[in-house]
Parts: C-alpha cells; structure tokens; sequence
C-alpha cells in the first residue's frame, strides 16, 4: 500500500490570518525539518503588502532569530530593494520552506538545498499566505521558490525579466536569490550579479506603479 505524503495542509488553523497562521507553523511537523531546525521560520511583513516576496528557506541566522532575511543576504536584498525605489514596509518576506535545512561542515551548520518533496510539503503555508494578503505582484528569488509558485522546475534566467501567470492567480516575476549574488567568484562578477538584480526590481517597482 502506497504511504500518503506528509504535508502541513492538516496544520492550517480553521481561520486564516497572518497572525493565526504564524501560531500554527509554529507546530508544524508536516516534514522532517522541524526536527533538526531551531524554529519554524514564517513570513513578516504588512498585512496589505503590494509584493510578496517568497525566497528558498531561512538561513542559520534567520533560524536562530526567529525572523527571515536578517543575514547576509538580508542585507543585501534591503539595499537592493531601497536603490530600486521600493519601500520595505511595502513588502511581505516569507520563504517557501519555513524550517532552516543543513548539514555540519567543521562547528559551522552548511545550508543544503530542501528537497521537492520539502517544498510540497511545506506549500500550503505558502498559499495561505498569498490567500491571506492578496499581493499585487509576487517576487520569486531563486529556483526553489519559483518551483513553489509554479509548482514544477524552472530556469530563473530563462524568465526573469517579465510578469509571468501562475497557477496561484497572481502576477509573478522571478530573479536570482540574493545569496546567489554573495557566492559570486570575483568583485567584479558580484557587482554585475548585483546591478542584475537591482534591475529586475526596478521592472517590478515599474509595474506596481502603473497598477496603483
């Protein structure tokens, strides 16, 4: 007999709001990540943002503070956001995995990739979300958060640049994770990876301002 698949569907509170759903992940066993992570990671941000922002997963730092995109990356996704004219209070940061995956290296703990049944599994704390706040515009940084959205593999070169439809209902846009940008091999290569990213965020600020 085929066993049924783990999912956080039956973790969902009966009443959908941030806060409600932000209590009930907190419990979340919907995947094998809780058992390793420090605590469930959920998504902050106004209740009425204009973009939903959906990254991979939180990182060490975000697992220990409780809060997404406070490390590295963090960083460099504010400043991005604020040379591309879009206010932060504006924006809602969640991730599609909700628990820090890892492995050791040495005394430090590596980020690993969540696998696809991970991310299934976690997604309907994802939908609730965008149910909940009803965004003008979704943003996906990197892959694993595009396979979320899109519910299948894609390549985040082959469609950043453009407003794409989901199956979510919403208009969707996908660039590189910021990470991505901190891993690049030279200055010179992560500046280019840098003003990428700026740009795309800016085609974004565009067209929330055409849909004001």
């Amino acid at each position: 007999m085929r066993r049924s698949l783990r999912s956080a569907a039956s973790f969902l509170p009966s009443k959908l709001t941030l806060p409600t759903l932000r209590n009930a992940a907190a419990s979340c066993t919907g995947c094998d990540l809780y058992k390793t992570a420090t605590q469930t990671v959920f998504g902050e941000g106004p209740a009425r943002a204009t973009l939903l922002l959906i990254g991979e997963q939180p990182g060490d730092q975000e697992d220990v503070a409780g809060h997404p995109f406070v490390g590295p990356a963090g960083r460099v996704l504010d400043k991005a956001l604020e040379e591309a004219g879009i206010a932060r209070s504006d924006v809602y940061v969640t991730n599609a995995v909700k628990h820090f995956k890892w492995e050791p290296q040495g005394t430090r703990r590596k980020h690993k990739k969540p696998s696809a049944a991970e991310v299934a599994a976690c997604r309907p704390w994802l939908e609730a979300e965008i149910q909940v706040l009803e965004p003008r515009a979704i943003l996906c940084l990197g892959v694993t958060a595009a396979q979320s959205v899109f519910g299948k593999s894609v390549r985040v070169n082959e469609l950043r640049g453009r407003p794409l439809p989901a199956p979510l209902g919403k208009t969707v846009f996908v660039t590189t994770h910021p990470s991505a940008i901190l891993r690049g091999p030279d200055p010179a290569q992560r500046e280019e990876d840098y003003r990428h990213f700026v740009g795309d965020l800016r085609l974004i600020a565009e067209y929330l301002q055409q849909r004001r």
